[in-house]
């Protein structure tokens, strides 16, 4: 089962957390559960972060994370 502890929150670096924080913190769980539908349309329209796409596989890591009951 994948994790946010283990699995999601080590996606996000320093910068994009950084460029973030006005908004929310993608280190902390419960922000990243309030926010998981606009990360996953960012994510998967690559328009996040804001220096180049994720991977398929870590966008998709991300959206089975966000439909799967968000495990923390």
């Amino acid at each position: 089962m994948t994790s946010y502890a283990a699995d999601i929150k080590p996606l996000f670096r320093d910068r994009d957390r950084e460029a973030m924080l006005s908004h929310f913190d993608l280190w902390l769980y419960d922000d990243v559960v309030a926010h998981k539908g606009a990360i996953l349309e960012q994510l998967a329209a690559g328009d996040m972060p804001c220096d180049e796409p994720w991977p398929k596989e870590h966008v998709e890591l991300f959206r089975s994370w966000a439909t799967d009951g968000t495990p923390a």
